[in-house]
């Protein structure tokens, strides 16, 4: 705060230089804000290289790249908090962050210099992808710029208020104002849309505010800044961190064990592929005749049976947890590989014994494993 009366310093205030024009003397550069746009943009041109949509990109591909996603993120992932700040879900969302990243933070990085603008831009992003985790107990995959450039603004009024008495009226209102709006519009307009990530807006212009206390310097005014609320905002960002992090819920289910059981899953779709085919071509040779019984047995069980066998008991193997997307699809296809394993033993069985009844059944099985594909698939249940 400025210790002098008011009045004598408006002759002053009013011919003083703008806040621009020292910001720039001061901090010519601003390589910081240049970098970080850099890095956003580069990484949404690379996620549209690899099948990202120019307008908007699947759940799927975000997470790929690094989205913030809590059964990923607390299952090990924590590198995601920071990697969920430099992607974006299409061409709209990525310049809207990247015109205020580039309007407020070269304005912000000259008035906190370099090193402080960066450490305040991933406090904040950080601390609104946590009180994300925190907000939404189901799975929610969010991502982008938006909770840091909150931090940058709510540090921009910090110093902006600071500096009020040693700055040009008309400019402090302008981007006092300026950015209040900003942070305010923004704030309703996520309560009002769907798909907006609010909770890591507000999460980022807090611990923005908290940041911008704890590394405020003076620009124009030429008092020091006091030390006490530094330190006591310092202390409460700590504190504020290991609250959110205390109070994150437990996800409905683990990232590793979901991606295990698609792999899973896609390996059991190549081995029942080739399956089907020998099926195929043991049973197109059995109608043709020159092989006995006990050859077409033989070959049942060893190309087909025994994979389907095999199958079963990996899928079984699996973790069964019913939060899990994959879960439909792992019943499903856990069900069809048990039936196409009786259907081929059957099949051999009755082949050995030359028994038609086992051969009959054997067929039917058959027919209710393909059935149940069929359901499966008209009800959207594998993928």
């Amino acid at each position: 705060m400025v210790s002098q009366p008011l009045v004598p310093c408006m002759p002053d205030i009013l011919s003083s230089p703008s806040l621009h024009d020292v910001l720039r003397q001061r901090v010519p550069r601003v390589w910081v804000t240049h970098v970080l746009v850099a890095i956003n943009l580069l990484v949404y041109l690379a996620m549209l290289v690899q099948g990202g949509g120019l307008w908007h990109s699947a759940n799927g591909v975000a997470l790929a790249w690094g989205a913030n996603f809590a059964p990923a993120t607390q299952d090990g992932q924590w590198w995601r908090l920071i990697s969920a700040m430099f992607l974006h879900f299409g061409l709209p969302h990525l310049l809207m962050n990247l015109w205020a990243l580039w309007d407020g933070g070269q304005l912000v990085e000259r008035m906190y210099g370099h090193l402080r603008f960066a450490l305040l831009y991933f406090f904040s992003g950080v601390a609104g992808n946590l009180l994300s985790l925190v907000i939404h107990h189901d799975p929610v995959v969010s991502g982008g710029a938006s909770g840091a450039i909150f931090g940058v603004y709510a540090a921009l009024l910090v110093c902006l208020w600071r500096e009020r008495l040693s700055l040009q009226p008309h400019e402090f209102r302008w981007l006092f104002f300026g950015a209040a709006g900003f942070a305010g519009a923004s704030t309703v307009l996520g309560l009002l849309l769907t798909g907006i990530d609010n909770a890591a807006h507000i999460g980022g212009f807090v611990a923005g505010l908290l940041a911008g206390i704890g590394l405020v310097r003076p620009v124009v005014a030429m008092d020091e800044v006091p030390r006490r609320p530094q330190l006591m905002a310092g202390a409460l960002s700590a504190v504020a961190v290991l609250l959110l992090i205390s109070r994150i819920p437990a996800p409905a289910y683990r990232w590793s064990e979901e991606a295990m059981t698609r792999q899973a899953l896609g390996r059991f779709i190549e081995v029942d592929a080739e399956a089907r085919g020998a099926w195929q071509d043991i049973m197109s040779e059995a109608r043709r005749g020159g092989i006995s019984f006990d050859e077409l047995a033989g070959r049942i069980d060893s190309t087909v049976g025994n994979s389907y066998a095999e199958s079963f008991e990996q899928l079984s193997q699996l973790p069964v947890n019913p939060s899990m997307p994959s879960a439909n699809s792992l019943e499903v296809l856990r069900h069809y590989a048990q039936l196409r394993r009786d259907a081929s033993r059957g099949m051999a069985e009755g082949l050995r014994h030359n028994d038609p009844r086992k051969m009959r059944e054997a067929m039917a099985l058959d027919s209710q494993s393909r059935a149940l594909l069929g359901r499966a698939a008209g009800n959207g249940k594998t993928e």
